[in-house]
């Protein structure tokens, strides 16, 4: 397979979601990505919809889901944060298609730009690196064809 990538995006917050797809492209793309493809979403919740779509059409070996989900001052952030990682987890699972989970789960904007490429962590490259990862581990496991 073409060493070709996803990444599924959640856009609510957008400046934050540009730094994520960045650094994660980066890290495609110094691995030789052939092709990355970007798919935006509304929001975290609908990372693992999207996921699915890409995932089930087979061309990608394997898919970046980026975004963020800012605590406020209701449990809607608990909701969204625990079906986004559980959604992601069971495309995964059920396609085999490495998909990471780089949803930064954050106080406020100042945590979320410091883990989008600032000065704590990369959780857009780090997603990327998961992905890739996965993605070679499958490929080692896989069973060689046997030539008739």
């Amino acid at each position: 397979m073409a060493a070709r990538y996803a990444i599924v995006v959640a856009r609510f917050y957008v400046e934050v979601a540009d730094r994520l797809v960045a650094s994660a492209r980066g890290v495609f793309e110094s691995d030789g990505a052939e092709e990355i493809d970007v798919f935006d979403v509304p929001g975290a919740f609908e990372l693992p919809l999207a996921a699915l779509y890409v995932a089930q059409t087979g061309r990608y070996r394997g898919i970046a889901c980026l975004g963020a989900v800012i605590r406020g001052q209701t449990d809607h952030y608990l909701y969204v944060c625990t079906e986004a990682a559980r959604g992601i987890q069971d495309v995964q699972l059920r396609t085999g298609i490495p998909c990471a989970f780089g949803v930064l789960t954050v106080e406020s904007m100042a945590q979320a730009l410091e883990r989008a490429g600032g000065s704590k962590r990369d959780h857009g490259a780090q997603a990327a690196h998961a992905v890739l990862t996965l993605a070679n581990l499958r490929d080692t496991l896989a069973p060689e064809s046997s030539s008739a």
